[in-house]
């Protein structure tokens, strides 16, 4: 039986609360289920540009199913986590891309088991910062604030921020209670300091980008709008290296932090961030169209800067682009050489 590669499936109103394996079997229509669960677990399916491995996971109407011609590259594990900061109360962390920052809601209550599927970064930097300790040579390793041997299970961290699953770049965690609480009100506060890299379509210019939004414009979707609705968010955008007039790599600078802020604003503009897949559609001026073939969003937390919560000591970290990133302009640069 034929698996229908590259198929996309729409989930309607009467679709909607089925399981995905169910959900493929009724519209693939002679799937099977073993079929149709072989394809979530094999890495096959996406849900809304992203892959889904749970073939229990309970579909709303309006998202958007797609069956894949070849698997998906599988999820990062501890060892793709670089660590750039670590002491007793806050851990900062390279996330790769493929991977949530913590786990949705509805998914907090999944068994070991079933999260081990498609792990997450606040589940992912505790092994992270055990393989970092055990790699530590005995006699430099500095001792635990308890007394308890760093070679036992590290505790879990809190997630302080979060940045998008297709999202690089930096993330802080904090490792107890009180870090976590000094920490999450500078993010809610937006004394941080957050700077990310953005390759876009068009030519995108200098300037702020200040709008309230929403978590549903009136499509389901996050968005902008005209009303004075919603939470303030603006985005300071400067241009950092040019491709002709077809793309722009541009740094955006955060005043304020709102969920998928960045995506947004630059759609809305007409510069939708290479690789969007979701806001592409939501620009007001016409907009420039993608064509780069960008494997994913290319958004990268670049800069990342916060007090610390015990010391008081301001801290500010940097992380390069990553290879996909790097890439992506390398092939942009041969297409529109400077002059060219």
């Amino acid at each position: 039986m034929k698996s229908r590669p590259g198929t996309t499936l729409h989930v309607a109103a009467a679709d909607g609360g089925v399981t995905l394996a169910a959900f493929l079997r009724r519209r693939l229509g002679d799937a099977s289920w073993s079929h149709a669960q072989r394809l979530v677990r094999g890495r096959r399916v996406t849900v809304n540009g992203n892959v889904c491995v749970d073939p229990a996971r309970r579909l709303r109407e309006g998202e958007v199913v797609k069956v894949l011609d070849i698997a998906a590259a599988k999820p990062p594990g501890a060892g793709d986590v670089r660590i750039v900061h670590l002491d007793d109360d806050v851990v900062v962390v390279d996330k790769p891309t493929g991977v949530t920052t913590t786990r949705h809601h509805e998914e907090r209550d999944w068994p070991a088991r079933r999260r081990q599927l498609q792990p997450t970064l606040e589940e992912l930097v505790p092994q992270a910062i055990a393989r970092r300790l055990t790699q530590r040579p005995a006699d430099r390793r500095p001792p635990a604030r308890d007394g308890a041997s760093p070679r036992k299970r590290v505790a879990p961290v809190r997630a302080v921020h979060r940045i998008d699953r297709e999202t690089s770049g930096l993330v802080a965690f904090a490792r107890n209670v009180p870090a976590a609480r000094i920490l999450a009100e500078q993010f809610r506060l937006h004394t941080t300091h957050r700077r990310y890299l953005a390759l876009v379509a068009g030519r995108a210019e200098a300037g702020t980008i200040r709008t309230h939004l929403v978590r549903d414009r009136g499509d389901g979707r996050r968005g902008s709008t005209d009303d004075g609705e919603g939470k303030p968010a603006v985005t300071h955008v400067t241009p950092v290296e040019r491709f002709g007039a077809a793309y722009t790599l541009v740094e955006c600078r955060l005043e304020t932090g709102r969920t998928h802020q960045i995506r947004i604003h630059l759609a809305e503009l007409g510069h939708p961030v290479c690789g969007e897949r979701v806001y592409k559609a939501t620009h007001r001026r016409g907009g420039a169209t993608d064509e780069s073939r960008a494997p994913r969003v290319m958004l990268h937390a670049a800069e990342l800067g916060l007090v610390h919560p015990v010391s008081g000591a301001e801290l500010r970290f940097t992380s390069p682009l990553p290879a996909d990133m790097r890439q992506t302009i390398a092939a942009l640069r041969k297409r529109y050489p400077p002059g060219g």
